[in-house]
């Protein structure tokens, strides 16, 4: 097979929850413009509309299911919509997450559920529910979670994000579970860590510390609009075929400076 061949996604269907901004619409980008026909949720339909303008000008086949994936007993009903719309799913991106800043000793019972909720609970249940229904019935897939490399360590100077550390360190072991037991059905789950990129989950924060994150960070920058779609294509397509129960790094080396 050829490079070129290894990382086509034409006739693939990759599922990008949390996709219609930010890193999730970069990843759902990649893949459409690899081949692959996306399907986007998200919580606002004017979001979801927005981003499948966005990528029907760049000529990509996307469908759009409005959901809270916060609220998981409506998990099985969400697939049931997008599986409506589409024969099956043959990449699943976890990427729907959220985040509480406070300091441990004052942190909310309720913030931390719902962190835990959306980032770790939820990404279970999407995952569960798409490889009983499409994948190993196949024997066949991809999944790609969304971790971070705030889940590689404690808190950096300025931060007091205990609950989404904690969710994003149980999210690498998630995917390092669940590849050792869905390799028998030969699917590949695999997570990407994100270090810092502007967002509006991270705004308000690299307003604060942004410059002390690009001094402490090797390449010296924030990640950019481009900085994720290698590594999600990676993942999602043949050339990791032999890759599972890995998580990369994708932070400019500031995981490895300290």
């Amino acid at each position: 097979m050829s490079v070129k061949k290894l990382f086509d996604l034409g006739g693939k269907v990759a599922l990008i929850t949390g996709g219609s901004r930010g890193l999730g619409l970069q990843m759902a980008e990649a893949l459409g413009e690899m081949g692959a026909r996306v399907v986007l949720t998200a919580r606002k339909q004017p979001e979801l509309d927005e981003a499948s303008a966005r990528l029907r000008a760049m000529k990509i086949d996307v469908a759009t299911v409005a959901a809270d994936l916060g609220k998981l007993e409506t998990i099985p009903s969400v697939v049931d919509q997008v599986l409506a719309k589409v024969p099956t799913v043959d990449i699943l991106v976890n990427n729907a997450g959220t985040t509480w800043g406070a300091p441990a000793e004052d942190h909310p019972w309720e913030a931390w559920r719902k962190v835990m909720a959306l980032n770790i609970d939820a990404m279970f249940l999407m995952s569960q529910q798409i490889g009983k229904r499409c994948m190993i019935p196949r024997r066949s897939g991809k999944i790609v979670n969304v971790a971070s490399v705030a889940g590689l360590g404690g808190n950096p100077p300025g931060m007091q994000t205990v609950a989404y550390n904690t969710s994003k360190a149980a999210a690498i072991n998630f995917t390092r579970a669940l590849a050792g037991e869905w390799g028998a059905y030969d699917i590949n789950v695999n997570a990407i860590c994100p270090g810092f990129f502007p967002s509006k989950m991270t705004k308000g924060l690299l307003g604060v510390i942004g410059e002390a994150v690009v001094a402490r960070t090797p390449l010296h920058r924030l990640g950019g609009d481009e900085d994720l779609k290698g590594a999600v294509v990676f993942l999602a397509s043949e050339a990791s075929r032999h890759v599972t129960g890995q998580y990369l790094a994708v932070d400019g080396g500031a995981c490895v400076a300290g």
